[in-house]
């Protein structure tokens, strides 16, 4: 199903239908700040175990999850004070924050070292998708079988896909730009991936 949705002002109405099929499961694509992705309830074991079959990914290879903001991070990982003033200043945007993982976190989705990837999109759509679930959302590129992400267009997505995913938001031409990977987890910060997002504060 492709639905089109106001990528600056998207419709709670439209939303709504959308967060009760995720919560039964169901898989999404939908755009994000860094390009479309695919994701799903990070508290939904099926919908999480339909992705990894998906996306063909090893199991000791966790996929990253977005949380509507700096609160809602601190209940899924350990923040240590210069994290947080980090987090603070560059958040939301394109990054890639690797963090000590919390409890609260599924251990399919923590590496072997309990480290977790986590994102706060800047897209209005995605913002409002994890505020309406209230839980994180797994995202992951919509890239599969090692192709290149180059997908732009939400009809050319749709295709590609193939009915592989349940719901397609459209929200418009988003050109995929990878975010910028930060480790938070020492006492100084880590650069594991240049991407979008501008790396000049973590130097």
């Amino acid at each position: 199903m492709l639905l089109e949705i106001n990528a600056e002002n998207p419709q709670l109405r439209l939303i709504e239908p959308v967060i009760k099929q995720m919560k039964n499961g169901a898989l999404v694509c939908y755009p994000t700040d860094t390009g479309y992705g695919i994701g799903c309830d990070l508290f939904n074991p099926k919908a999480i175990k339909r992705l990894i079959q998906l996306k063909k990914r090893p199991k000791k290879k966790p996929f990253s999850f977005m949380c509507s903001n700096l609160t809602h991070i601190s209940q899924f990982a350990h923040v240590s004070n210069s994290a947080y003033r980090l987090l603070k200043r560059n958040l939301p945007g394109a990054y890639t924050f690797v963090l000590p993982g919390t409890k609260l976190v599924p251990k399919i989705m923590a590496t072997k070292q309990k480290t977790v990837g986590i994102r706060v999109p800047a897209h209005p759509i995605c913002k409002l998708l994890i505020e309406t679930l209230g839980n994180p959302i797994i995202n992951t590129s919509i890239q599969l079988d090692g192709e290149e992400d180059s997908l732009s267009e939400p009809l050319d997505i749709e295709q590609y896909l193939r009915n592989r995913v349940d719901v397609i938001i459209d929200g418009g031409r988003v050109f995929p730009d990878p975010s910028s990977i930060i480790d938070l987890t020492g006492d100084y910060p880590v650069i594991l991936r240049e991407g979008k997002g501008d790396v000049t504060p973590f130097r």
